[in-house]
């Protein structure tokens, strides 16, 4: 059998996109996995210049035809070069190339073939796997945030209500509450959780940045562009895109902004192809955009287009209760860490946490952890190891009845114990005095729920 009479089956039977070009790069053929991959026809590229796909791995480097223009008939190939091309829709393909010279029998070089495997999933994939990592989830956790009071249970109801939606999301609060956390549990929580999840940082770029960041922009669109670029909207096609400090964006941007919310289609900088894009919008904040919007800082019109469902997080003055299991979660974080022996943290420490008010919130708790870790050469976390700020605030300690007084005094000092122990009955056992069974038992008697765990029956 002459395999060479069936060079044309096997070409389209490949599973990886095929290209074939001639020294010029005018492409000459192209399989069906190539036509998918680019969402072109054989018939729409062939005859065109390869440069139809912009792809984002080609080097030019003159012009005529062989090596005088291009650096792959110049080194003869190149292996598993991570790249993008940009699809017929204008979407943008993530790819593995490989390619290779063609030559005739007299070593005359006639054009060369590539190979193009989508690896858009896999990249996806190692996103997300990035984006997971810098958040630990243990298993008494809403998808990582922590917190058992009422008002944690009454945010994760409106997390896991709104999340069945695609209504654009407000999360408002203070520095340090969590809101990117809050945002990252929406698109968790709901049907594009398989898809990106982008954050942009409105208030880190100034004006022409932000408008690239967030749009893309093509080659020569500005100094410096010399190679197009997708932006952060394209990236979380079908996914979610948080735009953060979103009350910093200028006002030029805000209508573009608007534009693309009410049209669902972009243009990259320095170009006037429309993109459409599938993106679900959350907006953070720690400003008041109300007072923005009536200062005429932010757009009334985009307010109310992104405000749809608003959701507030709470500061962690408003649920105290939760520093004892926070404390907790990052110390465990800590330990990973770090090589030094920290059982955990003394009932002192612990009253000294509890009396601070916590103008930074959780992200201010976490690093007073941290700080405690560098202080403390083992054992049990003390007052000494706290910042001086922490250990300056000191509030009366509240009366408690005895354990063994009348059954109302014991159910409230068990509930205020576990309280403050985050749920940990052997701790809380210790505190009382009596045995682990004895609290479980009390539990029992008394009809004591978790919180958490009662807001979800």
């Amino acid at each position: 059998m002459n395999i060479g009479d069936y060079w044309k089956t096997i070409f389209d039977t490949l599973h990886d996109g095929l290209i074939v070009v001639d020294t010029s790069g005018c492409i000459v053929a192209i399989n069906p996995a190539a036509e998918e991959i680019t969402g072109f026809a054989a018939d729409e590229l062939q005859g065109h210049s390869c440069r139809i796909l912009n792809c984002t791995g080609c080097k030019f480097v003159g012009k005529g035809s062989g090596d005088k223009w291009c650096r792959l008939f110049a080194v003869g190939g190149v292996r598993d070069k991570q790249c993008m091309i940009t699809k017929k829709d204008r979407q943008t393909v993530h790819i593995l190339k490989s390619a290779r010279v063609l030559r005739d029998a007299s070593g005359e070089m006639i054009g060369a073939v590539e190979t193009l495997t989508d690896i858009s999933q896999l990249v996806r994939q190692q996103e997300e796997i990035k984006s997971l990592k810098q958040a630990c989830q243990p298993g008494d956790s809403f998808y990582g945030i922590l917190g058992q009071a009422p008002v944690m249970v009454n945010l994760y109801g409106m997390i896991d209500n709104v999340a069945r939606s695609d209504a654009p999301v407000m999360i408002t609060g203070q520095s340090g509450t969590g809101k990117e956390m809050v945002a990252r549990a929406v698109h968790q929580a709901g049907v594009r959780r398989d898809k990106p999840f982008i954050k942009v940082n409105c208030a880190a770029l100034n004006e022409s940045l932000l408008e690239s960041e967030l749009f893309g922009h093509v080659k020569g669109a500005f100094t410096g562009a010399d190679r197009s670029r997708i932006g952060r909207f394209e990236a979380a096609h079908q996914g979610t895109i948080l735009l953060d400090e979103i009350g910093d964006i200028p006002p030029a941007t805000q209508v573009k902004l608007l534009r693309v919310l009410e049209e669902k289609k972009i243009e990259r900088v320095g170009d006037h192809n429309q993109i459409s894009v599938d993106v679900r919008i959350v907006t953070a904040t720690n400003k008041d955009p109300e007072d923005l919007v009536r200062q005429g800082i932010f757009r009334e019109d985009l307010y109310f287009r992104i405000n749809v469902f608003p959701i507030q997080c709470p500061p962690l003055a408003a649920h105290p209760e939760d520093i004892p299991l926070l404390a907790s979660h990052f110390i465990s974080r800590n330990m990973i860490h770090s090589d030094k022996d920290i059982s955990g943290i003394s009932p002192a420490a612990l009253d000294r946490l509890m009396a601070y008010d916590w103008p930074g919130n959780v992200r201010e708790l976490r690093n007073t952890i941290e700080y405690a870790f560098v202080l403390c050469p083992g054992g049990t976390i003390d007052e000494i190891h706290l910042p001086a700020r922490v250990r300056a605030v000191v509030r009366p300690p509240t009366a408690l009845p005895a354990v063994n007084a009348d059954e109302t005094g014991q159910r409230a000092l068990l509930e205020q114990t576990l309280r403050q122990t985050g749920w940990n009955q052997s701790e809380t056992a210790r505190i009382l005095g009596v045995s682990r069974v004895t609290v479980w038992k009390r539990i029992r008697k008394f009809g004591i729920e978790r919180p958490w765990a009662a807001g979800f029956r």
